[in-house]
C-alpha cells in the first residue's frame, strides 16, 4: 500500500492566503494526500531573553501563518480531497485548530514538552509524532505522555533535524528500529530532498507516511536552505515510489501477460532453434509472429 504523502508548507507560504491555497492545489494535483502548516508566533517559540538579544530570531515574525488563514486552507483542502494537517507550537494553538485540521503533528523540537502532546491528544485528533533530535528514551516518554491522554496510536515520524539533511545521515533504520520499540505506524519525515532516500524509505522500510517540504517555484522564505522540493521534482519521484510499489506483484513465477506473446518463439526443445516447431508449422511471413 503506497504511503501518505504529506506536503510540508512550513514558512514558504509567504503570509500570503492566495499562495497557501495554490499550494493545496499543486500539492493535490502531484499525488499528496496531505498538506501540512505551522501555526506559531515568534513569542510561541522563543524566550524572550533570546528575542531580546536577537534579531534574526525577531524577524521569524514574518514566518507566521495567520490564524484567519485556517477556514479557507480548509475549505480548499476538502475541495480537493486532501487532508489538512497543522502543527501547533502553543497551547493556544491546539484549541485554534481544533475544529479546522484533520490531523495534529508535534514537531521535533517540542517532543520535550507534555503539556502541548496531551493538549493535541485531548483533541481526539490523529496526532503525528517527530522525533528529530531525541533519543530512544525521550521519544518513549513522548508516547506514554501521547497515550495516557487519549490518543492510543500516534504515528512517529522519524526525522533527522537537519534543513538540508546529508542522505548519509539519514539512519532510516532507525524506522525499523521505532516499530519494534512501540508497535506503532512509523514514516519518515524528509529534508533529504533525494529521490533515493524517499524510495529506501518506502520500499525497505515500509515507511506509511512520507512528509516532505514543498515549494511552488523557489520564491519561499526556507526555500534557500536546500530542503524543499519543487513541483515537479516531487511529482515524479510519488509516480516512481508508486511505480515501484506496483512492480511487487504476487510473487506467483508465470509467464507474464506481457510476455505471453513471446512465449512459443523460444528455442525448441529438439534443436535449439527459435520458435517452437508448431509456430514453424503455421508460419507465413513477417506477420505471422511475435519475435
Amino acid at each position: 500500500m503506497p504511503p501518505l504523502f504529506v506536503a510540508e508548507i512550513s514558512s514558504n507560504h509567504n503570509q500570503d492566503i492566495d499562495r497557501c491555497l495554490r499550494f493545496v492545489d499543486v500539492a493535490a494535483a502531484i499525488g499528496c494526500g496531505a498538506v501540512k502548516f505551522q501555526l506559531f508566533t515568534v513569542a510561541d517559540l522563543f524566550a524572550p531573553e533570546i528575542l531580546a538579544a536577537s534579531a534574526r530570531h525577531r524577524a521569524r515574525r514574518a514566518y507566521e501563518l495567520p490564524v484567519s488563514f485556517l477556514p479557507a486552507i480548509a475549505g480548499r483542502c476538502r475541495q480537493r480531497g486532501v487532508l489538512f494537517g497543522c502543527t501547533p507550537f502553543s497551547l493556544a494553538a491546539v484549541e485554534q485548530l481544533a475544529g479546522y485540521v484533520d490531523f495534529l503533528k508535534i514537531a521535533s523540537y517540542e517532543l520535550l514538552w507534555p503539556p502541548l502532546g496531551a493538549a493535541c491528544a485531548a483533541t481526539g485528533l490523529p496526532v503525528m509524532l517527530a522525533t528529530g533530535l531525541a533519543d530512544l528514551a525521550e521519544v518513549a516518554g513522548a508516547v506514554e505522555n501521547l497515550r495516557r491522554a487519549g490518543c492510543p496510536e500516534p504515528t512517529l515520524l522519524h526525522c533527522v533535524s537537519a534543513y538540508p539533511l546529508p542522505p548519509g545521515e539519514a539512519n532510516l533504520a532507525a524506522i525499523d528500529s521505532l516499530r519494534r520499540a512501540f508497535g506503532l505506524p512509523v514514516g519518515w519525515s524528509d529534508h533529504s530532498r533525494c529521490p533515493g532516500v524517499i524510495h529506501r524509505a518506502v520500499h525497505r522500510f515500509g515507511a506509511e507516511v512520507v512528509e516532505l517540504h514543498l515549494d511552488l517555484e523557489g520564491e519561499g522564505r526556507e526555500y534557500g536552505a536546500g530542503h524543499c522540493w519543487l513541483p515537479g521534482e516531487l511529482a515524479e519521484c510519488i509516480r516512481d515510489v508508486a511505480a515501484g510499489l506496483a512492480a511487487d506483484g504476487d510473487g506467483i513465477k508465470a509467464c507474464a501477460p506481457c510476455e505471453a506473446p513471446d512465449r512459443d518463439w523460444r528455442a525448441d526443445p529438439h534443436d535449439g532453434l527459435r520458435p517452437l516447431r508448431r509456430v514453424r508449422a503455421g508460419f507465413t511471413g513477417d506477420n505471422g509472429g511475435a519475435s
